[in-house]
């Protein structure tokens, strides 16, 4: 069986940067379980993994545009310590929900704080940045209706409910 759309995968990955340091692993832990053509991964994986088999072993170079976009600058701001009225302490690499400018929720990181000014980032922390993905395809099935439904694997590996 193939990877196609509504198949659930079970890959075996490691990510690194292109300096070669390991981002994140699977290793000495479970695979990555997930649903093809739902966008549970990054496009640029997906997109490789299309097609394969088990057994298949693959690396794969993901341009940001096809993972987790350019860094955009516009994304950072520098708000006044009490924005985070009801939290006591702050510090670098804390992370909130904020509105986005669109009026979505998106995730902020404190990159730095200088007396009361927080500057924050709602950039993903691999925005701008080029992956590198080893893969091997451990398991391929038929998704169920509900997973479809769902958007996501159930079960082991996958999503609980």
């Amino acid at each position: 069986m193939t990877i196609a759309a509504n198949k659930a995968v079970s890959i075996d990955y490691t990510l690194t940067n292109d300096a070669g340091e390991v981002i994140d692993s699977s290793a000495g832990g479970a695979p990555l379980v997930y649903l093809q053509g739902a966008g549970n991964i990054i496009p640029g994986l997906e997109k490789a993994l299309d097609g394969k088999a088990v057994g298949d072993e693959l690396n794969v170079t993901v341009e940001p545009e096809d993972a987790y976009g350019e860094y955009s600058a516009e994304l950072v701001s520098t708000l006044n310590r009490s924005m985070f009225e009801g939290v006591d302490v702050l510090e670098v690499g804390m992370q909130f929900h904020a509105s986005a400018p669109d009026g979505q929720m998106q995730i902020v990181t404190i990159r730095d704080l200088d007396g009361d000014d927080v500057t924050v980032d709602g950039n993903h922390p691999l925005a701008g940045q080029r992956l590198n993905f080893k893969v091997k395809v451990v398991a391929v099935r038929d998704a169920s209706e509900e997973e479809v439904a769902h958007g996501h694997v159930h079960g082991e590996g996958g999503h609980q409910h």
